[in-house]
């Protein structure tokens, strides 16, 4: 059995981490792939990183294309072959004339909810302007919401399964840029990389707007490293990429902001 105290010792998302543990116990003792419900971007960080320090069992995290920030994960012992393939989703299409009554990831996500289904069925959805949207969620709800969402705000939508590949998920916009900072203080690398001033990232990071690597931070003196990803309420995210020392000791700092 885990060491389920000890894994869960100091994560924030203790209920989802939890209830991970429990299926990963599953899928040791059956020899059988065990998938949880689609997670947060936070809950999936805290997850892999805890799961890291384990051997018994491995993971695998997919949300239908490569950006998707819900995903699910496929848990199974670490003797066992483990691919992208074996994390079940479905896509389903929920299409209507939206040109005068325009609708936002919020109305189909509360139409869907409206529907009696919780939020961990279903993945990303993604807003196709005046002509609907698609909807990421778990297979067994193909049929139900097929049958069920028929209206998003005051437009009749028809729902039906779309194959896979039908996803029209638009690449994220990026810029790349390089910045010499003192030091590697979040408020110094985030100020250069959103292109504000640092005391407007200050305020930002005191209010609780910002993340690393989806944990909220709330000190502007937090240090970062490579790899790190950051992001904004909003204002879209931000990568660490590589850091070099200058000859007079400051950080060059490669940076790319996905808008």
């Amino acid at each position: 059995m885990l060491a389920r105290e000890e894994l869960l010792k100091g994560v924030e998302n203790r209920d989802s981490v939890a209830r991970v543990i429990d299926q990963a116990e599953q899928a040791i003792k059956t020899w059988e792939v065990v998938l949880t419900d689609f997670l947060s971007p936070p809950e999936l960080a805290e997850i892999q990183r805890v799961f890291s320090r384990l051997t018994d069992v491995h993971l695998v995290a997919w949300g239908g294309y490569p950006q998707a920030e819900r995903q699910r994960i496929a848990i199974a012992r670490s003797e066992l072959p483990l691919d992208q393939s074996q994390v079940a989703i479905a896509v389903l299409e929920i299409a209507g004339n939206f040109l005068f009554d325009t609708a936002t990831h919020r109305d189909f996500l509360g139409a869907m909810l409206g529907t009696g289904i919780v939020r961990e069925k279903t993945g990303d959805i993604i807003v196709l302007g005046e002509r609907g949207s698609q909807a990421i969620v778990v297979p067994e709800l193909v049929e139900f919401l097929e049958m069920s969402l028929q209206q998003v705000r005051s437009v009749p939508v028809k729902t039906q399964r779309i194959d896979l590949n039908e996803l029209k998920v638009r690449e994220p916009k990026k810029k790349e840029l390089t910045t010499v900072e003192a030091s590697l203080r979040l408020d110094a690398i985030a100020s250069a990389g959103f292109g504000m001033s640092r005391s407007k990232m200050v305020d930002f990071i005191e209010s609780g707007d910002v993340r690393v690597n989806w944990k909220d931070i709330t000190q502007a003196s937090s240090q970062l490293k490579s790899g790190d990803l950051i992001s904004i309420r909003g204002k879209g995210r931000l990568e660490v990429g590589e850091i070099a020392v200058t000859k007079k000791d400051r950080y060059r700092v490669q940076l790319t902001r996905y808008m």
